[in-house]
């Protein structure tokens, strides 16, 4: 089992950034493809990003291409995801999420997830 604990949300006015961290345990975090999701009250979980095994292939949804940036650090079992022009559409919980699979933006591929972080965008 895999367990993912984020941190790093919080309240920004837009253009602002934020730093995501996901900090994992109980398994080789190397095994694993990392991705990010978010979830806006009253709306399904979205596909964020995602990032290989070696850290090598990058995904990302176009909502927030050019904006945001996924990375990992398997040497401190970590992820991260990089939040630059924040806007107010940006204001979910995040949450992190791992699969033994491809990267992938199916929900449904990936086997853990975290307990989510809240980021709010102000104008």
């Amino acid at each position: 089992q895999v367990q993912l604990v984020e941190s790093g949300g919080g309240l920004v006015q837009a253009g602002g950034s934020l730093r995501l961290s996901c900090a994992t345990s109980g398994r080789t975090f190397s095994s694993y493809v990392m991705g990010w999701f978010r979830q806006a009250p009253g709306k399904e979980r979205e596909f964020v990003a995602a990032v290989s095994w070696s850290g090598t292939s990058t995904f990302y949804a176009n909502s927030v291409k050019g904006r945001f940036t996924i990375s990992r650090d398997n040497a401190k079992i970590t992820v991260y995801l990089q939040m630059n022009s924040l806007k107010p559409e940006d204001t979910a919980v995040y949450y992190c999420a791992a699969t033994t699979k491809y990267p992938t933006s199916s929900r449904g591929a990936y086997d853990y997830w975290g307990q989510g972080t809240q980021v709010t965008v102000s104008s």
